[in-house]
């Protein structure tokens, strides 16, 4: 791929947008793929334990939706959910404690990898079984709903970003769900992560329909394909369905095309997939195109991209320094955090 290559679309969306917007993304995503390739760094020394599902390469998805949403807004994951969760604002070092199974970590060292939560920043949680997030997604904006015409609530609707992959779009949650929140207009994103395989099976062998996002029309709701490696083009269309959500008028179906651009887990070799298909999707990463667009262009200074990176690698040191020097949990707490504690 010519590095100099840029397109109009992007180019016209990038003049569109500020400086510190354009920054705020940029810094987003490298710090989602910093995280992550520091957990594959821990995992393989021994500090984190079980399954460990990384989010490289979907980058721009993460930071397209979250980073358009307000704080009051909710997101609900899936157990790659990292990243989702760097992007809603959960620290950085609580995340790597909880992944470490510290005591100081989101969840007390008690969720892991698969179960990052933070009720202080309306994270909803990851959940280890696919198709677990969109029921629980469904009734946050259900409440949202609720907040509003039963409790006379005057503030804006709160949207829910509801992420999953595409092996999960055969599954019942899905569909029953998407019929429901077109029922009750529930203001609500469903954004499928379409990284063309569910572990090991390729999406198009998977599925009677691979054009997920068509099947949204059966529901009446709208259903958006996009670039899942272009973080502006996500943006937008992200943007519009908040407007939607938040006038009433219900939700909407994402569909982002992109790609993991690591194995399923860490404990996965990675086999299946064929070198052509994994270094044609390399080509496009969505971090170096979106640096690749500031820099040739001379949107944003090279001094001020280099800091990012320089502050990014400070906060991922200090996450790590933090999750070694914290506590791991102790016996006599095993039965603590089952319910609600009096405050």
């Amino acid at each position: 791929m010519n590095d100099k290559i840029v397109l109009p679309s992007t180019l016209s969306s990038i003049n569109n947008t500020s400086s510190d917007t354009l920054l705020m993304l940029y810094k987003d995503m490298l710090l989602g793929r910093s995280f992550e390739n520091m957990c594959a760094q821990m995992y393989y020394r021994g500090k984190m334990f079980g399954f460990v599902h990384l989010y490289n390469g979907q980058e721009a998805v993460s930071t397209g939706v979250i980073k358009c949403l307000n704080n009051t807004d909710y997101v609900c994951s899936t157990y790659r959910d990292h990243v989702h969760a760097l992007s809603k604002g959960v620290p950085a070092n609580l995340i790597m404690a909880e992944l470490f199974g510290k005591e100081t970590g989101c969840s007390h060292g008690r969720g892991g990898s698969m179960h990052i939560f933070s009720a202080k920043h309306n994270f909803l949680g990851g959940f280890a079984f696919i198709g677990e997030g969109i029921p629980i997604a469904t009734g946050a904006a259900f409440q949202s709903i609720y907040r509003s015409h039963v409790l006379q609530d005057t503030n804006e609707l709160r949207v829910t970003a509801c992420f999953f992959g595409d092996g999960t779009t055969n599954n019942g949650q899905f569909f029953e769900c998407l019929n429901m929140s077109v029922l009750w207009k529930l203001p609500i994103i469903f954004v499928v992560e379409n990284n063309q395989w569910a572990i090991g099976m390729a999406h198009h062998r998977s599925s009677s329909s691979p054009e997920i996002h068509k099947k949204a029309k059966a529901f009446g709701l709208p259903g958006i394909e996009v670039d899942g490696m272009d973080v502006l083009a996500i943006r937008n269309v992200t943007q519009q369905a908040i407007k939607r959500a938040r006038s009433g008028e219900g939700p909407t179906l994402i569909e982002a095309l992109t790609y993991r651009f690591r194995g399923h887990s860490l404990a996965d070799p990675d086999e299946l997939r064929s070198s052509q298909e994994k270094d044609a999707w390399l080509a496009r990463d969505p971090i170096k195109y979106f640096k690749n667009c500031l820099s040739v262009n001379s949107i944003i200074d090279d001094n001020l991209l280099n800091k990012i990176h320089t502050d990014v690698k400070a906060d991922i040191d200090q996450a790590v320094s933090f999750a070694l020097s914290s506590p791991e949990p102790q016996i006599k707490d095993l039965k603590r955090y089952l319910f609600v504690e009096d405050t």
